[in-house]
């Protein structure tokens, strides 16, 4: 393969934030340029045991990738108002300091593994909000 992509990006399916993603990568000049791996939550599904079935797919994907496309940044997009952040959600009440947390967990979880399985590539973990509020973690 000729083409070198050189970024995977890993984001939801939620069809509210999928243009919101987009235009984000589009700002950053990666139209085009990048591997995409959608699923629920992001990297709440491929990190929380409630949602385990999905995490070997994800893996085996980002290798395929690695090798097919060169890849050597991995960007993670979570969202907020995230369905799979709710699902989570062990208290009575959901609020943005709780949602936080959740998303806060699981990049550090996605990390870990990430720079366990390859330590020699780049991750940038962020969370968007509907109003295209980008806050890095």
């Amino acid at each position: 393969m000729s083409k070198k992509f050189e970024v995977m990006v890993l984001s939801c399916i939620d069809p509210r934030f999928q243009s919101i993603v987009y235009n984000y990568l589009k700002k950053k000049n990666l139209k085009g340029k990048y591997s995409s791996f959608t699923v629920a939550g992001s990297a709440i599904g491929v990190t929380e045991m409630k949602f385990k079935k999905w995490h070997k797919t994800f893996w085996e994907n980002l290798d395929i990738s690695i090798k097919l496309h060169k890849i050597k940044k991995l960007i993670v997009v979570n969202h907020r108002d995230c369905g799979a952040a709710k699902i989570l959600n062990k208290k009575k009440d959901f609020n943005d300091l709780i949602e936080t947390k959740i998303h806060e967990d699981s990049f550090n979880k996605i990390k870990k593994t990430f720079k366990k399985k390859y330590p020699n590539l780049r991750i940038e973990t962020i969370l968007m909000s509907l109003s295209k509020k980008v806050e890095k973690f």
